[in-house]
């Protein structure tokens, strides 16, 4: 498909921009904009922020990352405010994306699998970790988690 779409033999939807920008970290205005005026300072209020959930299929939903930075252009790392919601360990499903990871982690306890390893977080710890290895997270206490998260790499 991104050989017909490079040689203009196929028009591209809406949905469809939407995830080649989401797959390489741009907002939808960089297939719009004129790359000798595209600048790396990019605010993003509150009201602004795209919601994302862990699984849009699923019924029981892991997580919410909302991101902090959505229109920047050619981003070398992604900020996102995380919430963990709480689930048996069982239902945790493990997933992985290129990079690394630092999270920290504002409200409740969560805790994390990385690889075969478990960590326990309280407000105010932080994590840093090579994200190709497996990891999930769940909320340890009956309301979400809250966490600043940022990655380098493509998530997901």
């Amino acid at each position: 498909m991104l050989s017909r779409l490079e040689n203009g033999r196929l028009v591209p939807t809406l949905p469809t921009l939407t995830r080649i920008a989401m797959v390489f970290g741009v907002g939808l205005d960089y297939f719009f904009s004129d790359p000798r005026k595209r600048h790396v300072v990019a605010v993003v209020r509150r009201d602004e922020r795209k919601l994302f959930p862990a699984d849009p299929k699923s019924a029981q939903v892991p997580w919410h990352f909302e991101s902090l930075d959505f229109p920047v252009n050619e981003r070398k790392l992604s900020g996102y405010l995380a919430r963990f919601h709480p689930l048996p360990a069982k239902q945790a499903v493990p997933h992985y994306h290129q990079g690394v990871e630092l999270l920290y982690l504002i409200e409740g306890e969560l805790e994390m699998k990385i690889g075969v390893e478990m960590f326990q977080l309280c407000s105010g710890d932080s994590i840093y970790f090579d994200s190709m290895q497996k990891h999930t997270y769940r909320s340890l206490v009956k309301t979400p988690c809250t966490a600043i998260v940022v990655t380098t790499g493509s998530p997901r």
